[in-house]
């Protein structure tokens, strides 16, 4: 799905027009990232909730040319799914 899909989708449903849904869609964002960036996490309900986690740093050896590097610890966006969805995902 597209974002133009997506804003038509939500002006559908809510009976709203297509640019305040994508001023709302585009606030969403920003906000989210705002608070992600900031180290929070995001939880949208019925939804899911996403967080900031960090994966260490580790040691890695290439498989062809057997070089051993190291791959530096960064951040990561994670998402945990709601158990309903997770359930509705898999009746189907």
């Amino acid at each position: 799905m597209t974002t133009k899909e997506l804003i038509a989708g939500i002006a559908q449903e809510t009976g709203m027009r297509k640019a305040d849904v994508a001023r709302m869609l585009n606030a969403t964002v920003e906000v989210t990232t705002h608070h992600l960036l900031e180290g929070h996490s995001v939880q949208i309900q019925n939804f899911g909730m996403l967080e900031v986690k960090t994966k260490n740093e580790r040691a890695y050896v290439h498989p062809r040319t057997g070089v051993r590097s190291v791959v530096p610890e960064k951040r990561q966006i994670s998402f945990k799914q709601n158990p309903a969805l997770k359930e509705a995902l898999n009746r189907k």
